[in-house]
């Protein structure tokens, strides 16, 4: 076994068909994108804690795997806390009134959790959840 650093989880990416549809969405859920990334193939933000998510346009993608194709059914999701049970159903009103299709619908699961999924601009799930109670 290597003796040399640890691998770090550093950074999340989305592959997106269309820049500033997709970032549209994620700064309805309070991701601070720079306003002028819109046009760009590569675009990052550095999340609390240090963490970084990034956007790759499909060319982007392809300009360094020319056999990339987008894949196929649920494969990961992003989630986010939206802080209470009616900030779920809030957060999941506005994106389905902004165009985005909703996949569940809130609901209070088992696992104490108020939850919901939608799917942003290029169908990939992203959880909305908030503790019960």
């Amino acid at each position: 076994m290597s003796t040399g650093p640890v691998p770090r989880l550093d950074l999340v990416g989305v592959v997106v068909a269309d820049m500033a549809r997709s970032l549209a969405f994620y700064r309805r859920l309070g991701l601070d994108v720079p306003a002028d990334a819109d046009d760009q193939p590569h675009v990052e933000v550095v999340l609390p804690g240090g963490l970084r998510l990034a956007w790759d346009t499909e060319e982007t993608v392809r300009s360094f795997d020319p056999g990339w194709v987008p894949p196929t059914g649920h494969r990961g999701s992003l989630a986010f806390d939206c802080g209470d049970p009616a900030g779920v159903d809030r957060v999941h009103a506005d994106l389905l009134a902004a165009g985005a299709e909703s996949h569940l619908a809130p609901f209070d699961a088992v696992w104490g959790q108020r939850y919901a999924v939608v799917l942003d601009p290029d169908g990939a799930s992203v959880d909305l959840f908030a503790a019960l109670g």
